[in-house]
């Protein structure tokens, strides 16, 4: 039997997923999940409608290997204008 702590921590990470309807806004919540940056998950859904996904997810390694990041969501924009940047 599961402690309520628990339970409740569950219900929290898969709050606010009954939006989803399409792929590309699931590819923008996961996003936004593994920059830890659900404020901003409309913006992460809209990018991962217009823009290349190798671009994405280019952007998203960079900064999930960032060192000491305090904010991923910042470092994955960067990265991501640097790439279109140049073009690839």
């Amino acid at each position: 039997m599961e402690d309520l702590k628990s339970i409740l921590t569950q219900k929290d990470k898969t709050r606010g997923k009954g939006y989803i309807k399409h792929e590309f806004q699931d590819f923008g919540y996961r996003l936004a999940l593994a920059l830890d940056d659900l404020d901003h998950k409309s913006l992460y859904i809209k990018l991962a409608k217009g823009e290349d996904r190798l671009l994405l997810e280019g952007a998203l390694n960079f900064a999930l290997d960032y060192p000491k990041a305090q904010s991923r969501g910042k470092i994955f924009m960067w990265k991501l204008k640097e790439l279109k940047r140049e073009g690839r």
